[in-house]
């Protein structure tokens, strides 16, 4: 089992360094994307303070904690330009050219292969950003260290959440090879993310809890940093992880049996 894993984590060295040194021949595109970033920011935070500026509150939501959850949503956006949107996105373009072939030839997990093939630097002024608004946040709520490394634990399952969705969604390609309208759906959705939950209607909040489960990828941690989080939402956070990275693994599976290759 170690021996598979440091394989495993010496191949992903690899993919990663060779990646990293392919972006960085355009070192440019790193400054742009910066200030891209940096002017999406500028324009969450304005549109934010629209709803702060008259003395309207979020319920339960001051300006500070609002602003933590807008930080957690910027770092979740950095980490998807960074990781998922690089390989997920390629899914498409390995079953439209069929080079899906190669990569289920190849003695690693498909599935695997297809997550963390390359990377993208040009996330990493969310990333950034995102944490610094974190910080910022927490020395206004005067958040101590704790607080910050008990929300590492509702953060990693909405990772996980995020991915196994938008794996999923990349899986239908082999049924449907134009679906780049359906992430972007995805991600239109996740837009919801930058404001607490409570921000939305009743029917609202259903959906973006239950149906397509954004509060648990930025209002749930905001709330575990805070200290205003259920044991139950938690544990509810864990599960939903664990039972969409089961259910896209499963689903890869089952869509490769309906998978022409390129050479039948």
């Amino acid at each position: 089992m170690s021996q598979r894993l440091g394989r495993y984590i010496r191949v992903l060295k690899l993919f990663w360094s060779a990646a990293i040194a392919s972006e960085m021949e355009y070192r440019i595109n790193f400054i742009i994307a910066a200030i891209s970033s940096l002017t999406n920011l500028t324009g969450s935070i304005f549109g934010l303070s629209l709803f702060y500026r008259n003395g309207y509150t979020f319920s339960g939501w001051p300006w500070s904690a609002a602003l933590l959850v807008l930080g957690i949503f910027t770092f979740f956006q950095g980490f998807s330009a960074t990781f998922l949107a690089p390989n997920l996105n390629r899914i498409v373009h390995h079953v439209q050219q069929g080079t899906l072939d190669f990569v289920l030839l190849k003695p690693i997990r498909s599935q695997f292969w297809l997550s963390i093939h390359t990377i993208s630097p040009w996330g990493t002024p969310d990333i950034i950003f995102g944490l610094l608004i974190i910080f910022y946040a927490g020395t206004q709520l005067k958040l101590r260290i704790d607080q910050y490394l008990l929300s590492i634990f509702p953060l990693t399952c909405g990772l996980i959440i995020l991915y196994s969705l938008w794996f999923m969604l990349g899986s239908t390609s082999i049924w449907f090879v134009k679906i780049y309208n359906i992430t972007e759906v995805l991600r239109g959705l996740l837009e919801a993310g930058r404001y607490p939950i409570v921000a939305y209607p009743a029917v609202y909040r259903f959906f973006f809890t239950f149906i397509v489960p954004v509060a648990f990828l930025t209002t749930i941690p905001a709330q575990t940093m805070l200290g205003k989080i259920e044991f139950t939402w938690l544990i509810g956070a864990f599960l939903l992880s664990i039972i969409l990275l089961f259910i896209s693994t499963q689903f890869w599976r089952f869509a490769l049996r309906f998978y022409t290759s390129a050479s039948s």
